[in-house]
């Protein structure tokens, strides 16, 4: 058994082994693979350290969620360089996360994203284990749990969307994207209920909803679900609704097409609910990720949501203890040191990562660079 993992620096005051995740014996770390991933995360901090406004925010200070993300980021260094600047910018960044909080518990700034940004901030306020953040959290918590969405009759899973959580209004439809977030954040966060039974997520319609954006016919009825090859086991964004579009299968029906982030988002969904490897669910989409393992591209989607993918697939695969992917033609893939040379080859001379398409913000660089830090801090005890 190699060593201890270190889930963020201080994220739950407690050190995780492989034992904790799943996590099957493997030969000695290649040192030389983690120095050179240590650097480029150390390059990455250095780059996010320099580009905090004053306010304390970083990117958009009216999405306070790209602050939490960096807060993350610098928190999860392995070697724990520029420790006094970053004591400084964590110290300002939470203040201005804190002060974000509004009266009825979510952390935003504008009446956009509300659950998006509440859930990032609750992972970020968890992550930093100072006093000063816990009722902030707990009230975080208590907004996302009241974000949970139940259309139809009240207390029956009667739509496909019920049991999910969208973007912000209880008027809108939930969304695997947003519904994954919140139930990693009030998974992580789990140790600040106080009372036995109160705060308490419907997990069971949590779970409902997760399984019906799956392309898989044995527990999603729906009629756009296939389970034809190149979609079975894999996720769509919510149930109805695939960003990678429509396929016309052989048969003529059409079927929505699976695609690559929001598959690492279910299987991250049902690690979070605490699903067992075994349940047929999760065995589906582990077989529809290694059915479609790549690193030049999110599937499906191209280079739409790249750097969102790569975050996803070391977070989703770290949780869930998988050291190997059995990809095509039968080949074995240890999948980290693979995503490690990938993320070091994209990483520019500044320091930083970006995405040069537009969608879901990822040109923006302080995002693309924060998810590359945590999903290489993610990856490096894999090495």
């Amino acid at each position: 058994m190699r060593g201890t993992f270190f889930f963020f620096a201080g994220f739950l005051s407690t050190v995780l082994s492989f034992a904790d995740l799943g996590g099957e014996a493997v030969g000695p770390p290649d040192l030389s693979l983690r120095n050179e991933v240590a650097r480029a995360i150390d390059r990455g901090c250095g780059y996010l350290l320099e580009r905090q406004a004053p306010d304390g925010s970083w990117s958009d200070a009216d999405h306070p969620a790209l602050t939490a993300l960096v807060l993350l980021a610098l928190q999860s260094d392995p070697q724990e360089r520029h420790a006094g600047r970053k004591a400084e910018a964590l110290r300002r960044g939470y203040e201005y996360l804190i002060a974000s909080a509004q009266p009825d518990g979510g952390i935003y700034r504008i009446d956009s994203l509300k659950n998006y940004n509440t859930a990032v901030s609750l992972l970020a306020l968890v992550a930093g284990s100072e006093p000063a953040n816990v009722e902030p959290a707990r009230r975080a918590r208590r907004y996302l749990i009241a974000e949970q969405q139940d259309f139809g009759a009240a207390g029956e899973s009667d739509t496909p969307l019920d049991g999910g959580i969208g973007y912000g209004s209880r008027y809108q439809h939930s969304d695997l994207s947003n519904t994954s977030l919140a139930l990693e954040a009030l998974h992580r966060s789990r140790h600040l209920v106080e009372e036995a039974g109160a705060d308490k997520l419907d997990w069971d319609a949590a779970i409902r909803f997760v399984q019906n954006c799956q392309n898989l016919p044995e527990s999603n009825k729906q009629v756009w679900v296939s389970g034809d090859p190149a979609n079975r086991g894999g996720f769509v964004y919510y149930p109805g609704d695939s960003k990678a579009g429509e396929m016309v299968l052989p048969s003529g029906r059409v079927a929505l097409r699976s695609y690559g982030s929001m598959s690492y988002a279910g299987l991250l969904s049902y690690v979070c609910a605490e699903l067992k490897p075994a349940d047929h669910r999760v065995v589906a989409v582990r077989r529809w990720l290694e059915s479609n393992y790549t690193l030049d591209e999110n599937p499906g989607m191209g280079a739409q949501g790249l750097y969102y993918y790569y975050h996803t697939m070391a977070k989703a695969l770290s949780l869930a203890g998988v050291e190997r992917l059995e990809v095509a033609e039968g080949k074995s893939v240890r999948w980290a040191p693979e995503l490690a040379l990938r993320l070091m080859d994209l990483q520019r001379t500044e320091g930083h990562w970006a995405n040069d398409n537009a969608r879901w913000w990822e040109k923006d660089p302080i995002l693309s660079s924060s998810y590359t830090v945590l999903a290489l801090a993610y990856l490096y005890p894999w090495l």
